[in-house]
């Protein structure tokens, strides 16, 4: 994850502390400089914006969190004594504001350079921490925590734990407390519904899984890695549909080339748009075929929701390979509310829809999301399901 953490180091004979009103700063320039601090709502508003703003241009920024939360009772003191340092040591288009009123205080060091001799995570941390050091005195710098994150995140495709940094998204935790009660009765209805459906639908899983026994050797139940919210793996369940020891070459380069929107991929079912999924892909078993054309090789994933990886409605789990390629803003799909078994553009268009719109119909959902929202898109899958394409 592209953050870090430190505490600087009380070393040596106690410095003497920041005297405030014997100090050069006059009473006159806190006064302008307080003006300058955002309140937290704002903050995390310019913060949301400067994720935008990077995702667009591509030039990263980083958030720094200067938190004194540990000195119980004097962690505003210690961080307004600290805002006149940091406002003195910003650039003209670096923001500064309570990241959380009073306990955090934060600092966007927009559109920095990352390619130097020294990470710049450690250039802006050396520079504060020395501000605060010749400012504030050794004993009272020591107790200003500094956390770095770096926006757009770096991406470990090797790392199992890797997931978003949160610390860049306090707008999503802020939307999730407001919707608290709804998000708790979505998830009573991922429990009930995807419990009722096991159950209502066992008898096709029987015949499927004797199905697949009979028609090709391998395991009945094909489990593969994707991304659930903020990037967090989980094990993803389908019936096999193809035959065991395939090659997964050939659909990672095609995904790969479907999501940079290159032209020319194989359309072989007549339609005029690219299709999310191969359409004659060799790997396939006859019944494999069937399943995939009626979804029904999806109906263990009512187990994955059942255990809470994904809900019925919502965008769908990426795999790592394809989250690699994804552009900055392709991310924010995978952010903002867990992964569904049907969702807004599987309704909409179902594989034949261009990868960029998937994309938006997907943020358009996380935007809008509502119970009817979810309800509608419910009803609207059985139709989508039976006119065929298959979700992917």
């Amino acid at each position: 994850m592209a953050n870090s953490f430190s505490r600087i180091s009380s070393v040596g004979q106690r410095d003497s502390q920041l005297n405030v009103s014997g100090s050069n700063f006059s009473r006159h320039t806190d006064i302008e400089r307080d003006e300058e601090v955002l309140m937290e709502n704002v903050f995390h508003s310019m913060l949301t914006l400067e994720r935008r703003r990077a995702e667009r241009s591509r030039k990263p920024f980083v958030l720094m969190l200067l938190d004194a939360n540990l000195e119980n009772g004097t962690a505003e003191v210690i961080l307004k004594q600290a805002v006149r340092v940091v406002v003195a040591s910003k650039r003209e288009t670096d923001l500064v504001g309570w990241y959380k009123q009073g306990a955090i205080l934060g600092i966007i060091f927009t559109e920095v350079n990352l390619e130097g001799e020294l990470p710049i995570t450690e250039t802006l941390r050396s520079k504060i921490e020395t501000a605060f050091i010749k400012h504030l005195g050794r004993e009272r710098a020591a107790k200003i925590a500094i956390s770095m994150h770096i926006f757009p995140e770096t991406w470990d495709k090797n790392s199992s734990g890797w997931v978003a940094d949160s610390k860049l998204y306090p707008d999503l935790n802020r939307r999730g407390s407001r919707k608290r009660l709804p998000l708790a009765i979505k998830r009573a209805i991922d429990i009930l519904g995807s419990g009722v459906l096991l159950l209502t639908l066992s008898p096709f899983p029987a015949m499927i899984v004797a199905l697949i026994k009979l028609t090709s050797k391998g395991p009945v139940i094909y489990k593969q890695e994707r991304l659930g919210q903020f990037g967090e793996r989980f094990t993803c369940m389908k019936f096999r549909t193809m035959y065991a020891n395939n090659d997964p070459k050939i659909h990672e380069e095609y995904v790969q080339q479907f999501i940079a929107g290159k032209d020319g991929l194989d359309n072989s079912n007549g339609s005029d748009k690219p299709v999310y999924k191969l359409v004659k892909d060799p790997r396939v078993t006859l019944i494999g075929r069937f399943l995939r054309k009626t979804s029904m090789d999806e109906l263990p994933q009512f187990w994955n929701v059942f255990r809470g990886d994904m809900s019925l409605v919502g965008p769908r789990p990426p795999v790592a390979y394809e989250f690699e390629v994804y552009d900055i803003w392709h991310r924010r799909r995978v952010l903002e509310v867990k992964p569904g078994v049907t969702g807004l553009w599987q309704v909409s268009g179902r594989n034949r829809t261009r990868f960029d719109e998937m994309v938006r119909l997907d943020l358009r959902y996380c935007q809008t999301w509502s119970l009817w929202l979810d309800l509608k898109i419910l009803l609207a899958t059985p139709g989508a399901v039976f006119n065929g394409g298959g979700a992917c």
